[in-house]
């Protein structure tokens, strides 16, 4: 677990450097900051994910829990789902947001948006199978 906390951190570091913005892989995607309470250890986190904007002008973003398609659900998903209140940094920007996991149609719609977008994440829910990878709503507390 210490490279992922590593390579977290590196990218936390180069989002907050650059109001927001990451190269490499994740060049030109959008990414946000969620900070979130260990549902066991009380300790903050700071998680780098990608987003994808609501849509109808009501603020929502969504994040996705596909742990690069591993076969569990990322610990940060398992954070919020213990306490969906959360921090989050989106360029230079920081606010609370609620964090929900979307269902049915509107987490299918999401999704699919999602894999047009950014097609590594249908391998991702290959990889992930038989998971459902959870689609998180966050709104503006």
């Amino acid at each position: 677990m210490p490279e992922a906390t590593d390579w977290n951190q590196g990218i936390t570091a180069e989002f907050r450097a650059n109001e927001g913005r990451v190269g490499g892989m994740f060049k030109g995607t959008p990414m946000i900051l969620v900070h979130h309470v260990g549902r066991t250890s009380g300790k903050e986190y700071v998680n780098p994910l990608v987003y994808l904007p609501g849509q109808g002008g009501d603020g929502a973003m969504y994040i996705f829990a596909s742990k690069g398609g591993a076969p569990t659900h990322p610990d940060w998903y398992r954070n919020l789902s213990a306490d969906p209140h959360v921090t989050v940094e989106i360029g230079d920007e920081t606010y609370p947001a609620l964090a929900v996991a979307t269902e049915g149609a509107d987490r299918e719609r999401v999704w699919a948006e999602l894999k047009e977008r950014y097609p590594f994440f249908a391998d991702h829910e290959v990889q992930a199978a038989p998971r459902t990878i959870p689609v998180v709503a966050l709104t503006r507390a």
